[in-house]
Order: C-alpha cells, then structure tokens, then sequence
C-alpha cells in the first residue's frame, strides 16, 4: 500500500473530508499516552512506507522500544530495488545486508556475516529520516495530555485500519513552522516537516503515523498491522558506526 493511498482523504462520520477540531479530554489522554503503550508493549511490528520519485521502499519490522532498535526487510518498489536486503538500525547505525531475493519477513536471528555498517544520517535522507522516527513513536513516559491540545494538537477525523475503528489527530506544533519537534516523538528534525498524523484507538493504541519529509512530496507512514512483534535480536558482533 502507497503513502498516497492511506492518505489521500481523511474521513468523518459522514464519509467526507472533516476540518480540524479541538481534542476533547478523552481523545488527548489517549494521544498522550499512545507511545507510552508502545513502550509498555516492549515493541511492536510495524510496515514503514517510505517514497520517492523511483518507487519508494518498503521496510516489514519490528522495533523494540525499550534498546531502541529496529531490525527488518527493506524491497524497493518500482524502480528502486538497490536497497533491497535486511536492515537493523539503531538512533546512531544502520546495518544493512544486500540481498538480491529478500524474505517476507526477516530470520529471527540476523546472519552472522554480510552486513554493512554505516551512521544513521541526520538530515536529507528520507530513509533514515523514517528509520528515526520509527524509533520515536515509543516513550518511558505518557506526555502532558494538558499541554498537547495547547500546543496545536486536534482531531481531524475517523477511519478504519486493520479492523480498528480509530480517531485521526494531528500532533501538537503540527501547524508551525519546519525546526520545531511534534511532542509526541516523531520530530521535524532529521529532514521530517512539523506535520504529523496518529490513527489512534479506543484504548489509545497506536495503529498507524503518518509524517511528512521535507525531501519528499508524500508523507511516510508508519502502519502497525496485526502481525506478531518478533523481540529484535543484535547482528552478532556489530558496533556502532564512528
């Protein structure tokens, strides 16, 4: 599924288009605490969407909120297979394993041998840009509910995902100015623009993010779908990028 096509309209209970409101007290405990479960859970499997003028990549995961690491599949799509393999990344490296035929879903325990390291770039890479912010939709901590809807958080409307009837929200500073950082973790920095959307549930769980990059014309998506989170085990003998 495309990042244009989760995206192309948010949705009311009438079915159209629905203009931002305030969040109601409920609906702000809940964005308040949605990455605070995801950290409670230990991690969670998550489909990240990231495109591009060739085609775009898709990374199948897992992340572990507690170590902060993601290890997954990466397939190109269209014509932008090169990055084709396994990944593992943490807030500082990515470690990448070419493959010319990757799996549906990474081996539980990574090889041993063929990985690549590099650090994590901070800025004009719309890959690792995605790959960060994976690792920030989970916190040790529920945020202020208080603060957000003061900080320009609001509901702009409903949608069904994997089954899940949910509330859309922006997250707080979504309206200001590119430097500023969403409060609720997936922040401008990095090269992400200051707009971000969470599908968030009844009981606050997250089920899908959606953020824009500054070097891309569609926003990346974050979709957590009902597959198993598999727990992330470290590339044997990796360190660290310098």
């Amino acid at each position: 599924m495309t990042a244009a096509a989760v995206t192309a309209f948010v949705l009311g209970d009438s079915g159209g288009p629905t203009a931002p409101r305030a969040l109601t007290s409920d609906e702000a405990n809940r964005l308040a605490v949605t990455r605070f479960l995801n950290y409670q859970a230990g991690g969670r499997a998550v489909t990240i969407t990231v495109p591009n003028a060739t085609g775009g990549l898709v990374i199948t995961a897992s992340v572990d909120y507690r170590t902060h690491t993601g290890y997954g599949v990466v397939r190109g799509t269209g014509r932008d297979t090169s990055s084709d393999g396994l990944i593992q990344w943490t807030a500082t490296t990515v470690l990448v394993h070419p493959m010319a035929d990757p799996p549906a879903v990474p081996p539980a325990s990574p090889p041993a041998s063929g990985w690549h390291s590099r650090p994590l770039q901070g800025s004009g890479m719309a890959l690792d840009t995605s790959l960060g912010i994976a690792l920030g939709l989970g916190s040790d901590r529920p945020e202020n509910a208080a603060l957000l809807p003061q900080n320009g958080a609001a509901w702009v409307g409903r949608d069904e995902v994997h089954g899940h009837r949910t509330d859309i929200m922006n997250g707080p500073d979504a309206d200001t100015k590119a430097g500023s950082s969403d409060k609720t973790g997936a922040s401008a920095k990095a090269g992400a623009s200051p707009t971000v959307r969470y599908w968030i549930g009844s009981d606050g769980t997250m089920y899908r993010v959606q953020v824009g990059v500054a070097s891309e014309s569609q926003p990346v998506v974050f979709d957590f779908d009902d597959r198993a989170y598999v727990p992330v085990k470290p590339v044997p003998g990796a360190t660290p990028a310098p």
